[in-house]
This record gives structure tokens, C-alpha cells and sequence, in this order.
């Protein structure tokens, strides 16, 4: 759980006896009860990937509530999406497996962390559950832990966004792939490409 510089750091503010406490009852390796409902409510979460260079990256992913999936005690299913076709979080996880996810509510403060390993699969049959989505990325959690809720700021959804799949909807086309700049370089069958430029 913790690493030579984090015990550095915690014996120079005299926490290493919090920080052992909290990893002896709070993190975990299944998800339980709660977890698992309190994911199935979440409609955004943070996806932290690193190269193998190491270098990091940190992405928001989101759906209707319930678009990442508890497949059991210890895997979770993400959808992949169309995005801008740079592919960092997934090229990322393909060359390096460990990810983290940081799931927060905003409107009742609280978060949740996972971390573990992930494997990109474009055949997985839980595509035909994830409409629009391109690929299925699961993960095997290792950690699992709450995280004080403190300094979470309040806010209020306003609405769900209509670029969110979903079952009964299609959602519009990019407004940014309708650009000049990009319109010659999108790719096969995207839909903007049937759309007028702005």
C-alpha cells in the first residue's frame, strides 16, 4: 500500500500509525454491498492510466448512471466510448495494466478509489449491453478504499449530457469533428462526416 516515499512523508508528519490504520480497515479487495450500489448510482468517474514510460495521465469517463458495471467482487467493466481518437487512457493501459478509478458524488459528498489491472477487449460480450461503446475495458481490483469526503465541493447535476448512450437514444455528432481542421481526418462511418460544418 505504501511505498518509500509516502513513508517518508508520513513519519515527517508523525502519520504513518493513521495511515497503517486506515489501510488495516478500510482497504479491501472485494467490493461490497455498498460499493457496488454506490457505483451503480455514479454517471462519471476519473480513469488514471501511466505509460510505460511512467508518465501519467487522468481521464473523465461517463454515461447514464450504472455505465460502469460490477461484474463481481473484484471486476468492473468500463465502456470505451468515441472520443477524439488520441486513445491515451486505453494505448496506456495496453502497455502498462495498472490503472486507478476515482469515483466521486458530488451532490452527496463522497469517493471511492480502485485500483488494480486492466484489460482491453474488443470482442467482449458485454458489448451488446453498452450501446455505442467501441471496446469493453475490465478490471481486476486490488484496492479498493473510501476516501474522506471533506473536500468535495457541493454541487448539482443540472442534467445528464446527450452525447451519454443510451439504450432509447442516439446521441448528436461531435460539434468539434464537424470543424474545417478535422473533417478531412475523421474516421470511417463517424457521423459527423454526414453533418453539415457549423
Amino acid at each position: 500500500m505504501y511505498h518509500a516515499g509516502s513513508r517518508a512523508l508520513q513519519d515527517r508528519f508523525d502519520a504513518r500509525r493513521l495511515a497503517d490504520r486506515i489501510a488495516e480497515t478500510l482497504v479491501r479487495t472485494a467490493f461490497t454491498d455498498d460499493d457496488i450500489a454506490f457505483i451503480a448510482g455514479q454517471s462519471m468517474c476519473f480513469l488514471a492510466t501511466a505509460d510505460a514510460q511512467g508518465w501519467p495521465d487522468c481521464s473523465y469517463k461517463a454515461g447514464l448512471p450504472g455505465f460502469v458495471k460490477v461484474l463481481d467482487r473484484q471486476t468492473l467493466a468500463l465502456p470505451s466510448y468515441d472520443g477524439n481518437g488520441m486513445f491515451r487512457s486505453l494505448g496506456n493501459l495496453m502497455a502498462n495494466p495498472r490503472v486507478g478509478l476515482l469515483f466521486i458524488d458530488f451532490e452527496q459528498p463522497r469517493r471511492l478509489r480502485v485500483q488494480g489491472q486492466a484489460s482491453l477487449r474488443h470482442d467482449d460480450p458485454l458489448l451488446a449491453e453498452f450501446k455505442g461503446a467501441q471496446c469493453v475495458v475490465r478490471i481486476q481490483a486490488e484496492r479498493i478504499f473510501p476516501n474522506c469526503p471533506r473536500y468535495i465541493h457541493r454541487m448539482q447535476r443540472l442534467e445528464f449530457s446527450p452525447h451519454a448512450p443510451a439504450t432509447d437514444h442516439d446521441p448528436p455528432a461531435a460539434e468539434w469533428k464537424r470543424f474545417e481542421m478535422f473533417r478531412d481526418v475523421l474516421p470511417k462511418g463517424d457521423p459527423a462526416q454526414a453533418c453539415d460544418a457549423p
